[in-house]
């Protein structure tokens, strides 16, 4: 670590400091009546469901301001939170793109961090119980903020907020008025649209309407695949105020997406051993496209009952569509097969209470229920449709005695119609030293439980012709795909971590460290598993014991008005064991100590985060009012997936932007570069250098505001 340590200040960061020195020089004393101070500590309401001070709080939290996404120059959310310690992302290509706390990163759609938007997740039981980036129902330009909660949350937000939560919370509709319409133009494709708009309804409310559409060409270097990327989204959210004491908040919205999946046939010199493209398509996963959607609606009422309590009742409705049907050509049978396709339904309503019941004590407590519905003629082979039920209660109490000391305590229960009922408490320990020194201790237990396909799957596929037009025989080809297991356990977490929280208010900075360990005694896998009959399938087992341990930090600090400086790192170990019991079950091909694989799942294990990550942020007010922004990511090598090796990588982002108001109108041009550095790997690299590069993207952006 020390060697990394020092390497890093010496060489990593040359560059990134020699171009920040001249901006800051530049810039220092031209924004006097700008008052960008952003040390103070905010307040936040994601990890107890109470608004409380960070020092307060009982784990860390991470807050991404609407600064901070503006000067990220992201189009693309996921690319957000390379700018939170311990997180990992890559960017949309032919597999979707995922967003991890400290690894274990082998499902396709990441399932153990949930993501919140208005308090609505993003879980979603056809993506298997995960997330797709690629349909979240929000455009940047709508976010106010994010609330990154970096630990267990399952006492507030249920089981699957297993190493963490997103929290996304939007614009309110009062502080958009009159039209706003936008464009980046750049290279690889890139031709984003975007119209927004706001205003009143009647005396009473307040409305925005967004509507955005998104084109790419996918990552520079297309080796054997191809990963264009299209998206068109319109989201509509009011707020009234129904009385003094009432209020009302109405959203709803539709995304449809659209991303290319397979690749093209290779074939490998068998002189030279290299590999080229014939053009032709692969005939087991030929090209095609992945089309995807999603449509919510949302009603949120909150009332007032006194000044230190309210109450607040929520109704949720979701429905992902999905289809990425191809005809697959396997050793001359020909396979209809679709992955994802169908749809998914989610019925959702949730009260909470917050109240006072002592002068140094605050609590909230409420409960939810949800209907979940999958219909899926792949995975469940004569009964398409499957429902699921879980009902939860949930309580977190604050208890502040003493100046020096506030406690946190938090419990949940939740029975899943699939999965049984889990316990979920909490505790933490905030020792505040000084105002602006604070010690947390902390404990928090979490499940995880598995999608509904994994308990239900009857995933049979059969061909429906030879590729040479011969009668197709009884049974011929028949194959299992993957088998649900209705008794299958739910992943367990056990986490500790000690934290410190720095707020110096004289230097404007702050400094906000966490040590952690992480106990899942039941890592859940997708493995090969045989049968002993005629069918040979996939399936989620518990396979290893995982210990996760390190330490992460993220500091801020503005030295001058114009001048804003961030700067997070994680030092992150996975230790991975096999259970005996799977080692024991030689009916699972992996599991056994022969198994072909077991030696790739262990690295997936273990190198599934990298074990030293670093982002920084740079945030510059230049000459006649542009804003200057600059940002790194420095990220030691790791495994996506078994079969794939990611090497480390540096990538630079920068960001140019002027803001100008002229003849009765507003707006901003800039100017936006992703990956100065040049081409390297962020998914897949393993064993081909040209394979899922992500190259140099640029594109001007320009808004008018009217």
């Amino acid at each position: 670590m020390d060697r990394y340590v020092g390497g890093l200040n010496q060489l990593r960061f040359k560059p990134l400091v020699l171009a920040l020195a001249g901006v800051w020089l530049a810039g220092s004393a031209l924004a006097a009546d700008e008052d960008l101070y952003f040390s103070e500590l905010p307040i936040v309401a994601s990890v107890s469901r109470l608004p409380q001070r960070l020092a307060d709080a009982p784990t860390a939290v991470t807050v991404i301001d609407r600064d901070i996404i503006k000067a990220s120059g992201a189009r693309d959310l996921n690319d957000l939170f390379r700018l939170v310690p311990g997180f990992q992302t890559y960017p949309n290509n032919t597999d979707a793109a995922r967003v991890t706390y400290h690894g274990l990163t082998d499902e396709e759609y990441s399932p153990r961090v949930q993501v919140l938007i208005d308090g609505r997740s993003m879980y979603s039981p056809l993506f298997r119980n995960g997330v797709n980036w690629a349909t979240l129902p929000v455009a940047i330009e709508d976010i106010e903020r994010i609330e990154v909660v970096r630990g267990s949350n399952a006492v507030s937000y249920g089981s699957n907020a297993f190493l963490g939560v997103i929290n996304i919370i939007t614009v309110d509709p009062a502080l958009v008025r009159g039209f706003s319409v936008s464009t980046n133009h750049g290279t690889q494709g890139v031709r984003d649209y975007t119209l927004r708009t706001g205003g009143k309804l009647g005396e009473v409310g307040d409305f925005r309407f967004t509507y955005q559409q998104k084109d790419d060409n996918g990552l520079a270097n297309q080796f054997d695949w191809i990963d264009s990327f299209r998206s068109r989204l319109f989201d509509f959210r009011a707020d009234f105020a129904l009385t003094d004491r009432d209020a009302l908040q109405v959203s709803f919205g539709h995304v449809e997406a659209i991303t290319q999946r397979g690749r093209l046939q290779k074939f490998t010199d068998p002189v030279t051993k290299k590999e080229y493209v014939t053009g032709q398509l692969d005939a087991g996963w030929p090209l095609h496209d992945f089309s995807q959607a999603n449509t919510y609606l949302q009603f949120l009422w909150r009332r007032s009952l006194s000044a230190d309590s309210d109450f607040q009742l929520r109704y949720a409705y979701s429905a992902d569509w999905g289809s990425d049907r191809y005809i697959s050509n396997n050793s001359g049978l020909l396979y209809d097969v679709d992955q994802f396709g169908d749809k998914g339904v989610r019925h959702e309503i949730e009260a909470q209470h917050n109240f006072s019941p002592f002068a140094n004590t605050r609590m909230v407590w409420g409960g939810g229920w949800r209907n979940d519905s999958l219909r899926s003629e792949m995975y469940f082979l004569g009964n398409p449709t499957v429902y699921r039920d879980v009902g939860r209660l949930f309580g977190n109490v604050e208890w502040k005695p003493v100046r020096w000391f506030t406690g946190n305590f938090g419990l949940s229960t939740e029975h899943d119609s699939l999965a049984g009922t889990h316990n979920s408490p909490r505790l933490s320990g905030s020792f505040h030293l000084t105002p602006e020194n604070t010690i947390r201790l902390g404990y928090a237990r979490a499940y995880r439980t598995g999608s509904t396909v994994d308990y239900r799957a009857n995933a049979t596929i059969s061909p429906f012709a030879r590729a040479n037009g011969l009668p197709l025989a009884p049974g011929v080809g028949t194959t299992q795909l993957f088998a649900g297991d209705p008794n299958m356990p739910a992943e367990k977490l056990d986490s500790w971590e000690l934290g410190y929280l720095g707020d110096w208010k004289s230097w404007k900075m702050s400094l906000d460290v966490r040590v952690f360990l992480e106990k899942i005694p039941n890592r859940l896998l997708v493995i090969d598993q045989n049968r002993n009959s005629a069918l040979v399938g996939d399936a989620t087992v518990p396979l290893q014991n995982i210990r996760t341990e390190g330490v992460e930090y993220q500091w801020k600090w503005q030295p001058f008005e114009a001048t804003r400086l961030l700067l997070n790192q994680a030092f992150i170990r996975i230790n991975a064991e096999y259970l005996d019991e799977a080692l024991a079950n030689t009916n699972n091909t992996l599991g056994h100590p022969n198994g072909k694989d077991k030696t790739n799942i262990d690295l997936l294990s273990e190198r599934s985060a990298p074990r030293y990550s670093t982002s920084a942020m740079l945030m510059q007010k230049l000459p006649f009012g542009i804003d200057f922004s600059l940002s790194g990511h420095w990220l030691d090598r790791m495994k996506w997936t078994r079969n794939t090796e990611v090497n480390g990588y540096r990538r630079f982002d920068g960001r140019l932007g002027y803001p100008f108001r002229w003849a009765g109108f507003g707006g901003e041009i800039a100017y936006t570069v992703q990956s100065i550095n040049g081409a390297h790997g962020e998914f897949k690299s393993y064993g081909n250098p040209a394979d899922r590069v992500v190259d140099r993207r640029q594109w001007i952006s320009l808004r008018l505001d009217f």
